[in-house]
């Protein structure tokens, strides 16, 4: 049985449990520059650069997967947001691109299977591919709506290099998450897709709209919906939303999408919204309570937490989750399907 099979079926019996922030529980090593870097000859300063501690120190990096696997997780990602070519080069990092991600894929990886040797329960490695800190569908300059910092193809081809490492380190899944531009996120896609192609073996993906502003759009002006039916071709695995707001807050949109998606839906939220000072203050039970609403409504079938979350967060979402059943995802009508239009604009 695939891991894509695996998956389904227990998407079919139960609500999923997806892992929680990884900056958050970073910043509680208080790491220094030192500790970044390793051994590693780098000219720039490299604190604050998290994913390169897959390579400087994997113990911590597998402290923390081990402590969401343990607090209930039946998924893990990959300590890679950060890990393609345009986001590394910020910390002169381009050059470790395929290294880092490959050992970031074998830290979850091992960590996964030592969990399921111990109970015999299937866990799921998502290889995470964040947005990068690049647009191409909004211009840097004011003075020059035209001007893009980036092209697609470059775009593309960026996002393959990380892809096929995280293939070849071993993960089971691609998540392309907190897509705020949805032009990245398609040159996301199908760079997944065309590594899984490469690849020779099935990497489903799975998508993550993060909104932007109370609108609930995301940056390139989309709505949940419209980033849905732009990205349906590419037939994730999951769609859903992450990130932006906290439980209470992403109620509404993912609603919206709950109605519209005929796949299976992923979400998690910030631990609400931050304070003045960047924190965090939303109690696990807190977000645990706001989540199980989602669930009363049928609009989930796994969740987890991003921003401000730990594995405190994770286990108590998934101990008030236990048990109860995940959304249905609807049949929609097959000129809904093939046009790719709301079920309300279908003439009864």
């Amino acid at each position: 049985m695939t891991a894509e099979d695996q998956f389904r079926q227990l998407a079919a019996e139960k609500i999923l449990i997806f892992d929680g922030g990884y900056g958050t529980s970073i910043q509680k090593y208080g790491l220094s520059e030192a500790d970044y870097r390793g051994d590693l000859d780098l000219a720039k300063d490299q604190k604050g650069n998290n994913d390169l501690l897959c390579l400087t120190r994997p113990d911590i990096v597998e402290a923390i997967h081990t402590a969401y696997l343990d607090a209930g997780a039946d998924m893990i990602e990959t300590n890679t947001f950060s890990s393609t070519g345009i986001a590394m080069a910020d910390y002169g990092c381009e050059h470790l691109v395929k290294e880092l991600n490959i050992a970031a894929a074998a830290i979850a990886r091992k960590c996964c299977d030592a969990a399921t040797a111990k109970d015999g329960r299937p866990r799921f490695v998502a290889g995470s591919i964040g947005p990068t800190n690049k647009t191409l569908s909004i211009s840097p300059d004011v003075n020059d709506p035209a001007y893009r910092e980036v092209d697609y193809d470059t775009l593309k081809n960026q996002y393959r290099e990380q892809c096929e490492a995280l293939i070849e380190g071993g993960v089971d899944f691609l998540l392309v998450e907190t897509c705020f531009d949805t032009l990245n996120a398609k040159a996301a896609g199908m760079a997944a897709r065309e590594a899984e192609e490469a690849s020779g073996r099935s990497v489903p993906l799975m998508l993550s709209f993060t909104i932007t502003d109370m609108s609930g759009r995301n940056l390139s002006g989309h709505t949940v919906n419209a980033f849905w039916y732009s990205l349906r071709h590419l037939k994730p695995l999951t769609i859903g939303v992450n990130c932006a707001f906290g439980a209470d807050l992403l109620r509404p949109y993912l609603s919206e999408l709950a109605k519209n998606a005929d796949t299976l839906i992923l979400a998690y939220p910030n631990a609400g919204l931050p304070n003045e000072l960047g924190q965090y203050d939303e109690l696990p039970e807190t977000t645990a309570k706001l989540i199980s609403q989602w669930v009363d409504e049928g609009l989930v079938n796994m969740v987890g937490g991003c921003c401000g979350t730990t594995p405190a967060h994770i286990g108590a979402v998934a101990k008030a989750l236990a048990g109860q059943k995940p959304r249905v995802v609807p049949e929609l009508p097959v000129v809904t399907r093939l046009a790719g239009l709301e079920p309300m604009h279908i003439a009864a």
